[in-house]
């Protein structure tokens, strides 16, 4: 996967599970605090990556995640591997 394709699914599944408008989704928009998500939010998140990617991520590989853009990298050095 790209990154683009990446931040695609991404934006899609932001708008699908957590209702973000997709006006609000940057690479640089904040997870928590521009986008409203809690830590629940984020597992179910990991999950539906998880399902989108076909490979199993590890929750601390997640930890440092802040941003949209901070997400997107992370997925890619996983899918790149």
């Amino acid at each position: 996967m790209t990154r683009d394709e990446i931040l695609a699914a991404l934006s899609s599944a932001l708008q699908e599970m957590f209702e973000v408008p997709a006006d609000k989704i940057s690479l640089e928009a904040k997870l928590f605090e521009d986008l409203d998500l809690d830590s629940i939010d984020a597992v179910d998140l990991v999950v539906k990556l998880q399902n989108l990617t076909g490979k199993k991520f590890k929750p601390e590989q997640f930890k440092t995640v802040r941003t949209v853009g901070d997400v997107v990298d992370r997925v890619h050095d996983l899918v790149s591997q």
